[in-house]
């Protein structure tokens, strides 16, 4: 998922200021010796004879801290030097018959073979210093809003309404009806997110290894903003940059996925979603489909933000505290009234009501998908649309319904060997398609 928002948003920021420094020794990473050690032999373990330069950059640590290691494990022998250079650095380890005994052990635990984690408090410390809330830097703004929505026909209090929420990072409820578009919204205000944080690779949670980047969630910097980058040599590498994440979940989310997952298949623990979402957005869509009705969900989550951290299981009913700060964004289109109680209205911060768009505003959207798909589109055809199609069903001017009606005359065409072009008959083949309202003969 790209950052595509207008320049204004794009802060400059100095990221190593909120990042901890390269640690020098062992105790600076903050990790127990055992544990470095468990990664090493798991690591010389899979890919056999290692150079210390190749298990410094797989396991994120500086090699002045796993010579440290390496040294101790030498003593126990755990490890041996398969080759030596000319240099201290210079040095090819491999496991002895105890490494690889050990290496079997420390798997049958975690599978987790990566870089090295850092501590809650550490993660905690950061997150807190990159807050979106605590910088007015990183805050959105009355112009950014109407530069990223200028051409998308949200009527200006709604656009209000969401920009305050987004200013403030406060709790926002998108509702109306199916096909309004508040998916496409929620999306759009997840990319707008200014600025770049770091998130660890992993942490460590009551001595177990818990991955917690996911290359799908944590996007790394556009071009631009690496180029914006402070020197990060001096950075702990155990973090990686990237984009504000957003983390989008809609009906199938369970309380489950709240839960700390271990993947049976690569016998790895992974952080839940409200986690993975820290620094950035959590949006649940479809709010009120899940499994119970969502209610729970919404309470947890919301009594979470306010509190900034949340109760997070590990073992079974074994509950521990995680750092959350995460905007929280829910979209629905169930009728509040029926949904949600006065006391969990209350709990969400601001409330959207994404409907039908005026008549100007929804034939600006249809030419803007038809310069999109490259079809031309004249005042006739609209007046069609408006005027006959949505009058005659009864049909909203829902944002969904240009681009749905553009797909499905492009797929006409495709399917019949011809080019797409917009004209009263395809358009109402491709009403007709999506809505089984059959076109009545006029007369």
């Amino acid at each position: 998922m790209l950052l595509d928002v207008p320049g204004s948003v794009a802060r400059r920021h100095p990221e190593s200021s909120r990042l901890p420094a390269q640690p020098k020794t062992l105790r600076e990473t903050g990790l127990e010796q055992r544990l470095v050690v468990d990664l090493v032999t798991k690591s010389i373990s899979q890919h056999g004879k290692t150079h210390l330069s190749g298990l410094s950059a797989q396991l994120r640590l500086p090699a002045s801290v796993l010579r440290e290691v390496l040294e101790s494990m030498q003593a126990d022998r755990l490890v041996e030097n398969a080759w030596r250079g000319d240099t201290d650095l210079d040095v090819q380890y491999q496991l002895t018959m105890s490494g690889r005994q050990h290496a079997a052990d420390c798997m049958a635990v975690n599978r987790y073979v990566g870089p090295a984690p850092v501590t809650l408090q550490a993660y905690a410390d950061v997150l807190a210093r990159q807050s979106a809330r605590k910088h007015a830097a990183d805050r959105i703004s009355a112009a950014d809003m109407e530069a990223a929505f200028a051409d998308d026909c949200l009527p200006a209090d709604v656009r209000n309404t969401i920009g305050a929420a987004m200013h403030a990072g406060r709790s926002l409820l998108l509702h109306g009806a199916p096909g309004s578009g508040k998916t496409t919204l929620a999306r759009k205000l997840g990319r707008l997110q200014p600025g770049i944080i770091a998130v660890p690779y992993a942490l460590v949670v009551e001595q177990q290894i818990v991955q917690l980047f996911d290359p799908a969630v944590h996007i790394a910097p556009s071009p631009v903003q690496l180029r914006q980058q402070a020197e990060r040599r001096s950075i702990d590498s155990r973090w990686t940059m990237c984009q504000r994440p957003v983390v989008m979940v809609g009906a199938q989310l369970e309380e489950a996925a709240l839960e700390m997952r271990l993947d049976h298949a690569s016998g790895i623990l992974h952080a839940p979603v409200q986690v993975q979402a820290n620094g950035g957005m959590l949006v649940v869509d479809d709010l009120g489909r899940q499994r119970g009705g969502g209610s729970d969900i919404l309470n947890r989550l919301a009594c979470a933000l306010e509190a900034g951290f949340d109760r997070v299981a590990l073992h079974g009913s074994h509950k521990l505290s995680i750092p959350f700060d995460a905007m929280m964004l829910f979209a629905t289109n169930i009728d509040l009234r029926t949904l949600l109680d006065d006391a969990q209205m209350r709990r969400i911060d601001y409330k959207a009501h994404v409907g039908a768009l005026p008549v100007a505003a929804y034939r600006q959207l249809f030419r803007q998908q038809c310069r999109a798909f490259g079809m031309a589109c004249d005042d006739a055809l609209l007046d069609h649309l408006v005027g006959k199609l949505h009058a005659a069903w009864n049909k909203p001017l829902l944002a969904s319904y240009p681009r749905e009606l553009l797909v499905r005359i492009t797929e006409f065409s495709s399917y019949a060997g011809l080019a797409p072009r917009l004209c009263i008959a395809a358009l109402e083949q491709a009403w007709t398609s999506i809505f089984a309202a059959p076109i009545l003969a006029e007369g």
